[in-house]
């Protein structure tokens, strides 16, 4: 019996191994340019614990030492994205090729200015916190919110992969916002640019997508998608503006679709929920959708009513 089912191993194998020499565009063999994903998630959680210091760690800081525990995390970042970035970069379609200390040059100065933008992203991301806590009753403190929402989790992972996304850095900010997306639900492209106090309320299934604009003090709710009108074009719509503009103060309730990339949502517009937008709106307005009638009826009403009915169905 043993022999049998040994012998059945070796033909599965044999067979699964057939498949890579026929589909080989989907393996990724003898190659030593591959990315490591656990390196570059685990990139992320350091960024978030220099952004938020204090709030990730396993210790308590002691303040004193605040110098060393940043310079350690910035050594670290340092030295692991930038052999992730030197990997990335034999990925890039424009067929740069660099020599090996010109890849590493380049790959330390990237990181390097990533790092230099990490004061503006922590302001910005207090903004962020700002417009979450003023804008959700449910929140009794900041550290709620730094700590536990999926929110901020996705647009922190959003602005730093936006940062590596506009120094044309392949694959690496599409992990990372797909990485918050699988945590979160939120899909974010990091192509998109999104301005200050950003407030996603929940924010499962939000979808904002590459070439989306979104100005100040906006707010969005679950379900929100921010697409294309089409996506049929493939490749030739690379570069294209396919998604929306939402300017300042515009708020997007739950399960509302905008889409296109000459749609422009004006300033202080509210977008009702579940409405179907491919079309601009002008300022201060309000879009919504005629409410669907709802019947109501009293419970034993509808009980005799079913009853009577020649049919019964039953729902499982």
């Amino acid at each position: 019996m043993e022999s049998n089912v040994n012998s059945r191993i070796k033909s599965l194998v044999s067979i699964i191994v057939q498949s890579y020499k026929e589909v080989e565009e989907t393996i990724k063999i003898d190659s030593v340019y591959q990315l490591n994903r656990s390196v570059i998630i685990e990139i992320i959680e350091k960024f978030r614990r220099l952004i938020f210091p204090g709030y990730f760690v396993k210790k308590y800081i002691i303040k004193s030492l605040i110098e060393y525990h940043t310079g350690e995390l910035v050594e670290e970042i340092f030295f692991d994205l930038s052999k992730q970035i030197a990997v990335a970069l034999r990925h890039r379609p424009d067929g740069i090729n660099f020599s090996d200390n010109e890849l590493k040059d380049f790959s330390e100065n990237t990181v390097c200015l990533i790092l230099e933008t990490l004061p503006h992203i922590r302001k910005i991301l207090a903004t962020d916190v700002d417009a979450n806590f003023n804008g959700d009753p449910a929140a009794y403190s900041k550290d709620e919110i730094i700590s536990s929402y999926p929110g901020i989790y996705a647009i922190m992972v959003y602005r730093i992969a936006h940062e590596l996304y506009k120094l044309n850095i392949p694959l690496i900010p599409r992990i990372m916002s797909e990485y918050a997306h699988s945590t979160t639900g939120i899909d974010i492209h990091p192509g998109a640019t999104i301005g200050n106090h950003f407030f996603i309320d929940h924010g499962t299934g939000i979808v904002v997508g590459e070439t989306t604009i979104i100005g100040n003090h906006v707010k969005m709710y679950q379900g929100v998608t921010l697409g294309g009108l089409s996506t049929s074009g493939g490749q030739t719509l690379k570069n294209v503006k396919r998604h929306p503009t939402i300017e300042d103060n515009v708020t997007i309730y739950s399960g509302a679709s905008i889409l296109g990339g000459n749609t422009v949502i004006g300033e202080g517009v509210v977008i009702g929920s579940n409405a179907f937008v491919t079309k601009s709106v002008p300022k201060r307005t309000r879009v919504s959708v005629r409410n669907p009638e709802l019947q109501i009826k009293d419970r034993q009403q509808e009980r005799t009513e079913f009853e009577q009915d020649e049919f019964w169905y039953y729902v499982i």
